[in-house]
């Protein structure tokens, strides 16, 4: 792999960051000098997200990338995420702070069985959640994101078939509000399947005057408990609009950053996990690969850097174009 010569010329993984300087002083003044944009999703650290120049869910990421004019993009987030924001930008160099920041629903779904399943239904319309590999991307005619995927799914003529990959969770959710008959593609993100519903039911009981609120990704058990369902973006506005003032949101707790600052005098409760981590709540262990010493570094090196070939990129182009379309 290119990725591979080129960290074997400068050692870049063994590199640490000179000692005694100002992490975020030097990535913002490194950022101006060259002519670089750090997007950041809600996921990663507040150190990150609070010197990014956006901060957003899936859908506000690819459509920030499309309009940027820098030389680079440092994205901190996942791999596909990257890849998305290299494929609407082809010229511009994407830098991801960690090349093993993976994603388990992306994972979830190899291009050999996805394309092997696809042929199955030779006459579907696909549609693809954007947390996949560019190779699947490549695969669908419509990317969509948990903000629009009713929308996508709405414009697409009901008499036509629809496979809808891979996050399960989503396309049962997506099936139950539109009403159309989806072929799902069995796959799911593991910080939302792994709240914990016997915790959750003992949160809810010491907190009975909680709202909960959910992203589409969680089970349907937890999803049927809920009384509001969206995205991310969606439920960061929902705190906002809500007259709820205590919340247990069932996400990725890195997003309670972001409502803590839009909401600073209500009270926000992170959804359990399964598992006992840093702090017991579901927390995507691949977003927070992403650190202030892998961002620096990377810009200092423009390292790692996505690449993608013509073959992959231009169909993928085309399905993320026609969601982009139907976004505006």
């Amino acid at each position: 792999m290119l990725f591979e010569n080129e960290i074997a010329k400068v050692g870049y993984l063994s590199r640490s960051v000179p000692e005694g300087i100002d992490l975020k002083e030097a990535i913002l003044k490194m950022k101006v000098e060259k002519n670089a944009v750090i997007l950041a999703h809600y996921y990663v650290s507040e150190d990150i997200q609070s010197i990014a120049d956006f901060v957003g869910d899936s859908l506000a990421l690819a459509q920030a990338s499309k309009k940027q004019s820098s030389d680079i993009i440092v994205f901190c987030g996942v791999h596909f995420m990257a890849e998305t924001a290299k494929i609407l930008n082809p010229n511009t160099k994407v830098l991801l702070p960690d090349l093993n920041a993976g994603c388990s629903l992306a994972d979830s779904a190899p291009e050999a069985d996805f394309i092997a399943f696809k042929n199955q239904y030779p006459d579907a319309i696909v549609v693809s959640y954007i947390n996949c590999s560019s190779e699947i991307k490549a695969q669908s005619d419509y990317i969509c994101t948990s903000s629009n995927a009713i929308d996508i799914v709405n414009s697409i003529p009901k008499d036509k078939q629809i496979i809808f990959a891979p996050d399960k969770n989503l396309g049962m959710f997506v099936q139950k509000v539109t009403g159309r008959k989806l072929i799902l593609w069995d796959g799911a993100c593991i910080v939302h399947v792994n709240i914990s519903m016997d915790k959750l039911n003992a949160l809810q009981l010491a907190h009975p005057d909680a709202e909960l609120i959910a992203h589409p990704e969680c089970l349907p058990e937890l999803l049927n408990k809920a009384s509001f369902i969206g995205s991310t973006s969606a439920l960061l506005n929902h705190v906002q609009s809500s007259t709820s003032d205590k919340f247990i949101v069932a996400t990725e707790a890195g997003i309670l950053y972001k409502m803590k600052q839009s909401v600073p005098n209500k009270r926000l409760i992170p959804a359990p996990a399964n598992e006992q981590n840093t702090c017991a709540c579901a927390e995507c262990p691949y977003m927070k690969m992403n650190t202030l010493e892998k961002l620096y570094n990377a810009l200092y090196y423009e390292l790692p850097e996505i690449h993608l070939t013509e073959k992959v990129r231009v169909p993928a182009y085309k399905a993320l174009k026609a969601m982009l379309e139907l976004s505006k």
